[in-house]
């Protein structure tokens, strides 16, 4: 069997037993459908619900994308952290739009957040960076990200020495950590059924406060 069989062969979803999505039920904001989302894959114990694929492009408009996880969903937007030295904060500070990609497989579910991205501010950033654990402080401090590693025992030495130094400091913070939140112009809800047509449904922002239609599948 080909690989091109052995990808068409596999199962996308699980079915039977999908949730059924009724969009003309839809809350007023996608913020409020977000959130029961959210909860539902949190009930249905599904790993890392809170993981999403950011996109991002450089002032080159050159894709980059990689996984991470949600910080907080308020009014404001969709929050996420990263240091403002790496390729994240370096693509946004050349161009601040971006999109967050949710993917719940187990429910045949995946959500899409597209707007702009901008810093929360130093005093945010900064109590996002020390709510963070031990080792994820440590790793933080040593913001290298994404720069060639000689050995592994090398990156190990500077850990080591990261979390010496958080431990014995609470209140150490890495200088270029910094909380993003994602301001969204659209937010599209994507739902697949046991049997029939995907649901799409798109929430975009306008001068009123949210509006909400029906895409094709």
């Amino acid at each position: 069997m080909t690989l091109r069989e052995r990808l068409r062969a596999l199962p996308a979803f699980a079915r039977p037993g999908l949730p059924v999505f009724d969009p003309d039920a839809g809350p007023a904001t996608p913020h409020e459908l977000f959130e029961t989302w959210l909860d539902e894959a949190i009930d249905a114990g599904l790993l890392a619900p809170h993981a999403a694929t950011l996109s991002t492009a450089d002032a080159a408009g050159r894709v980059h994308a990689r996984t991470l996880v949600l910080k907080d969903v308020t009014a404001q937007g969709w929050w996420f952290a990263s240091q403002s030295s790496g390729p994240k904060g370096q693509d946004l500070a050349a161009n601040p739009h971006a999109a967050l990609t949710f993917f719940w497989p187990e429910l045949g579910r995946q959500v899409k957040v597209t707007g702009s991205a901008a810093s929360a501010g130093a005093e945010v950033s900064r109590a996002d960076f020390l709510a963070r654990p031990d080792a994820s402080r440590a790793a933080g401090l040593v913001n290298r990200q994404s720069e060639p590693l000689g050995s592994r025992d090398e990156y190990v030495a500077a850990f080591t020495d990261a979390l010496r130094a958080v431990t014995a400091d609470p209140g150490l913070a890495a200088p270029d950590w910094t909380a993003y939140v994602l301001t969204p112009v659209s937010v599209e809800f994507w739902q697949a059924p046991d049997d029939g047509p995907h649901t799409r449904l798109l929430y975009r922002a306008d001068a009123g406060g949210w509006s909400a239609g029906l895409l094709w599948p």
